[in-house]
């Protein structure tokens, strides 16, 4: 597959190009002793662990993972894109208390905590910035999470102790199988169910007034499993008007009438009221404000949100299989927000039923296999707006009802002629229906045609390497359409499109050792962004391009001792148009991790995780005329007890006490602003289960 152009090449040689004056002082000072601890602990034991493997004494063997990347179980050795998943075990040896801290640590993944207060989160896959939620999709079981207009991703009702483990796949080859957002890719969330019959609880507290506590209840019998939670988290966050105050229920109940058939139900609720600080003008913190302030005291959020889904899967011919589901979410959001200019109070409520019937086709001929899967997707969203904005010193009121009918429909192969190779092509028709009332014109319909191909080649073991292209496409949400400032619509926004090429490797160095690397490129088309000089949203009048490297590593030295790390590489440039040459906002070229887990004793473990972000562009400034936000280095540490059935851990964030802001925007007229992210903070928490 030839896709390495000259221009391509010319970035991979400028990673080698990058000086070591580039990467901070104070990132290095920080990085140096972290990394020699783990190299030199690394030297001392690989010896051990290599005659191990020879002698076959003992080994620490990494499984065979398997994934739903393909919207159905397979092996990731076939899977033609860079996938990571993270696993329960990782999740409870983290230094994270929810989803996105957790993804932080990942490749190729851009997280900012913009209010500090774990509540306003976006998560960007593969340097999309500001849009980056709505080019990254998120899944729950396979049910879709992101809505249909600007809220993206609420990571607040998914509480990490519902998860089981999390996939993460990247890039656009996604697009075929699930469709509009996954230009950058999908993170897949999948949640516990019920086992032995087990009960626990969990409590905890820290800085800035937070307290957090949970229940479950889980069984299963022969016919049924079942798992039930609820969750609460409370917190003043680390600067005034950041209050939060959550709640979540869920629960999740499976039947099994016969060997073939499996029924499933599960349904969530989440509600919570948060303060919304803004962000503070480099004018203003150099007068003397404190980086905990606000200036807007008024600011708020208010969210209700729940869901239900029905499930059926029914399995034929041995190993075939046809799944189908069912959804319902209704989400509420009433808010208030300030700005030079005016303000808006915006009163929303947007329905979405869900329908995704497939089929699994798997076949075997001798050593020759093919798996065939085909598969519908419907969803009807309906927002309705009550809006009252004050711009600029003219009043407006506006009641709208914004609906958006989407139907896809796809087909997907994996051929595996030999064990060793997997050939894999698919296809997908998606037409988006938007319609408008008061609007003229009314209504506006989308058509996309997508196409993907990849080969996986095994070697050594569980040793790959692969390489796909795909197309992907991004349609414009119902908010990007409404304008919440001037109570207008603009039909004329265009679908984005993008080209996707990849190639990447994961070798195995032992039976408890790889690494993973991956270079890709993805070319978009009329990309959408927010002009802040207009106040509207428009498609870029040249191409992007991202381009880079993903670079990760795992090691299981000794029974106490393990490591990992990885390095992102990523160049986003504006390809011809008002904006040539320039750089895509809020995104780094430079992202490094390092995580190190220890257990000097049995039942105590240590985690202790590093993260550096590069400079980026501030947020709305496509012009790069305001110069780069700073980059930072985090550094941050869990120590975890287990006692029989209960756990105690104790988190310090931000050990280092580094004053930085993950978050940063170019504020109407033309000013430098930023959200300060927390310094140095302490959570304690307990666990127990029976």
């Amino acid at each position: 597959m030839k896709f390495i152009d000259s221009s391509f090449l010319t970035t991979i040689k400028s990673i080698q190009d990058l000086s070591v004056a580039r990467i901070r002082i104070k990132f290095l000072k920080g990085l140096i002793s972290f990394v020699l601890s783990i190299v030199m602990i690394s030297l001392l034991s690989f010896s051990d662990v290599y005659s191990q493997d020879k002698t076959g004494v003992e080994t620490y063997e990494m499984e065979d993972i398997v994934v739903t990347a393909t919207r159905y179980e397979e092996s990731l050795l076939n899977v033609p894109t860079n996938v990571t998943v993270i696993t329960e075990e990782e999740i409870k040896n983290s230094t994270a208390l929810n989803i996105p801290e957790l993804l932080k640590a990942e490749a190729g993944i851009f997280v900012n905590d913009i209010t500090g207060n774990r509540r306003n989160i976006t998560v960007d896959l593969r340097g999309f910035g500001e849009t980056g939620p709505l080019n990254t999709l998120v899944l729950v079981d396979g049910r879709r999470v992101n809505e249909a207009d600007l809220s993206g991703t609420d990571w607040t009702q998914i509480p990490l102790d519902r998860v089981k483990r999390i996939e993460i796949i990247r890039g656009a080859r996604a697009s075929i199988l699930f469709g509009d957002n996954a230009t950058g890719g999908v993170i897949n969330i999948i949640t516990k169910e019920g086992t032995a019959l087990r009960y626990g609880f969990s409590a905890g507290a820290g800085s800035y007034d937070t307290q957090k506590g949970s229940a479950f209840l889980s069984g299963s019998t022969d016919k049924f499993s079942y798992y039930l939670s609820g969750s609460f988290l409370t917190s003043d966050g680390y600067r005034k008007n950041s209050k939060t105050d959550a709640k979540d229920l869920g629960f999740k109940l499976n039947y099994f009438p016969s060997d073939r058939l499996k029924l499933g139900i599960s349904a969530g609720y989440h509600k919570d009221d948060t303060g919304l600080p803004g962000a503070l003008t480099e004018t203003q913190l150099r007068s003397g404000i404190n980086r905990t302030d606000t200036k807007y005291p008024r600011d708020f959020s208010r969210v209700e949100d729940y869901y239900v889904k029905a499930d059926a899967e029914y399995t034929f011919l041995k190993e075939s299989f046809f799944k189908t589901d069912l959804s319902f979410r209704r989400r509420s959001v009433l808010s208030f927000a300030s700005f030079v200019g005016g303000n808006f109070l915006g009163d929303t409520r947007i329905d979405t039923i869900g329908i995704s019937p497939q089929v699994v086709l798997n076949q075997s001929f001798g050593n020759t296999k093919n798996t065939l899967n085909i598969g519908l997707d419907f969803y009807s969203n309906e927002e309705d707006i009550e809006n009252k904005s004050i711009f600029f010193g003219f009043p407006s009121k506006g009641n709208y009802t914004l609906k958006k009918r989407n139907l896809g429909y796809y087909l997907y192969d994996d051929f595996r002629p030999f064990s060793t190779l997997t050939l894999s092509a698919g296809y997908r028709f998606d037409r988006a229906r938007f319609i408008f009332d008061p609007s003229s014109p009314d209504r506006i319909t989308h058509d996309e045609e997508l196409y993907t191909a990849g080969i996986n080649y095994r070697f050594q073991g569980m040793s790959y390497l692969y390489a796909s292209y795909s197309k992907g496409f991004r349609y414009p949400v119902l908010d990007e359409m409404y304008s919440f400032f001037a109570n207008t619509i603009d039909t004329t926004l265009k679908p984005q499109r993008s080209d996707d090429y990849e190639m990447g490797i994961r070798y195995y160095l032992s039976n408890s050792m790889y690494v993973h690397a991956n270079i890709f490129r993805i070319d978009t088309r009329n990309e959408i962004f927010y002009n802040s000089i207009a106040f509207s949203n428009e498609n870029l009048d040249g191409k992007t391009r991202r381009e880079g490297l993903e670079l990760r590593f795992h090691g299981n030295l000794t029974k106490w001792l393990s490591f990992g790390g990885s390095y992102t590489f990523t160049k986003a440039k504006i390809k011809g148009g008002d904006f040539d040459g320039r750089r895509i906002p809020n995104v780094p070229e430079s992202k490094i991790t390092a995580q190190m887990i220890i257990t000097p004793v049995q039942d105590l473990i240590l985690s202790l995780e590093g993260i550096y972000v590069g400079e980026r562009p501030f947020i709305s400034d496509f012009n790069n005329s305001y110069g780069n936000q700073e980059d930072y280095t985090v550094f941050n540490l869990r120590i975890r007890y287990k006692w029989k059935n209960v756990t105690i851990y104790g988190d310090i964030k931000n050990i280092t006490d580094e004053e930085y802001s993950e978050y940063g925007v170019i504020k109407y007229p033309g000013l430098r602003a930023v959200y300060p992210s927390p310094k140095r903070n302490y959570f304690v928490g307990l666990t127990m289960e029976l």
